[in-house]
This record gives C-alpha cells, structure tokens and sequence, in this order.
C-alpha cells in the first residue's frame, strides 16, 4: 500500500535470521529549508528526537514481541504487539511526512497541471477547496492525529481522512499527510494550530503526491 521503503541496515537479517533494525531516514533537505512555513529548529526537534523515539521505541518492542513469543508469554506478546503497532505507526506516519514536504525553492507548495490536479478538481470542485476541507478536517481530529489526503482504489476517488494517534490509513493509499500532534507545531506556532494547518500547504510536495496517486492508479 505505501509506495516507498523505510531504511534499515545493509545487513542480510533475513539470511543471519535477526531482525534488523529500523533507523531514522535522513531528511531530502536542511532543517532551515522549510522556513519560514516550518522553522529549522522545529524541524530539527521533530525529526531528530521525536521520529527517533519512534524508531528506538519500535526496535525495542519488536525486541521485546520475540522474546516473549519465545517464552510463550501471552500477556507479554500483546503489550510488545501494542508497543509495535503504535510505535511502528509513528515511525511510518513520519517517514511519508517528511517526503511529502519541499522547500518552496524547490517546487514545495506548487501543484502543476496534471494526473493530481484532474483528481483534486473532479473530487472537490478545486485546489483551494480540497484544502479547506482537509483543514477542517485536521481541526476536528480530538487530541492527537493525522490527516490524509488518500486514494480509494474501491471507487477510484480521492478522500479525505484522518487516522487517531500513529493509526495509519489502511484502506487508503496515502498521498499527502499532515502531522496534528501538538510536537509538529508547538514550538514556532504555540497554541495556533489553525495558521500552522494553513501555513505548511506551502512547502507540500505535490509532486510526490502525483508519482503516489500514478502508482496507485496502475
């Protein structure tokens, strides 16, 4: 379902029968290349210490899932699966985030005629109003979230959704996502959320957007 491959280790773990080990993705731009939508220290923060709780939180709970499986603790396996699955969330949800924003020197914020576009206009009526209904969607999300703007390969539309937590959205290919937790913004916009929800369509990547919604089309 989601078009890209997080990075792990360049060791074989399969064939020496250990998991390997997630690690933190390297960001395609400076922290400062964002500004002035998200600034470098609030960059740096988000990826360099909350992204990267995710993955070591996730490499140890998978640690932990094996060794209970290999005990055959039952209550161990399912507080380990949790850890997983909502650690696993974050380190996903992340790593598509950060490819789903670009500098504005470098196309962010800029969506050119083509597959995306048709798609966004025939759906929604227009650019803007897909983004007002993505942003009253992201205002609605109660405590912590996400939101989506996803292809739905049931009826071949595009949807708007959100996801609670590190939930990812498993009926949908995800195509652009915006991080609702309060560590995405707090340090630059404070309790503003609303201009920060405006403010970071204008380093959105849409260009990946397209390349996700082609693949999913095929």
């Amino acid at each position: 379902m989601f078009a890209f491959v997080t990075r792990r280790t360049a060791v074989n773990a399969t064939r020496l029968g250990v998991r390997a080990k997630h690690t933190l993705p390297e960001l395609p731009y400076s922290y400062g290349a964002l500004e002035p939508a998200i600034s470098g220290s609030l960059l740096e923060v988000h990826h360099s210490k909350h992204h990267q709780t995710y993955v070591n939180n996730l490499n140890k709970a998978q640690a932990d899932l094996a060794d209970a499986g290999s005990r055959g603790d039952i209550v161990a396996e399912l507080k380990a699966m949790n850890a997983v699955k909502f650690n696993g969330g974050g380190h996903l949800n992340h790593s598509i985030f950060w490819e789903n924003l670009a500098p504005p020197n470098q196309g962010g914020g800029e969506l050119d005629s083509g597959a995306l576009r048709t798609a966004i206009e025939q759906d929604f009526g227009s650019v803007d109003s897909m983004k007002e209904k993505f942003i009253s969607a992201l205002a609605g999300i109660q405590g912590s979230g996400w939101g989506w703007l996803a292809y739905n390969k049931t009826n071949g539309k595009l949807d708007i959704v959100t996801t609670a937590n590190q939930d990812v959205p498993l009926t949908h290919v995800p195509l652009i996502t915006i991080d609702a937790w309060e560590h995405s913004f707090y340090l630059q916009y404070k309790n503003d959320k609303a201009t920060y929800f405006k403010k970071i369509w204008d380093v959105i990547n849409f260009e990946t957007a397209e390349k996700r919604l082609k693949a999913a089309q095929n």
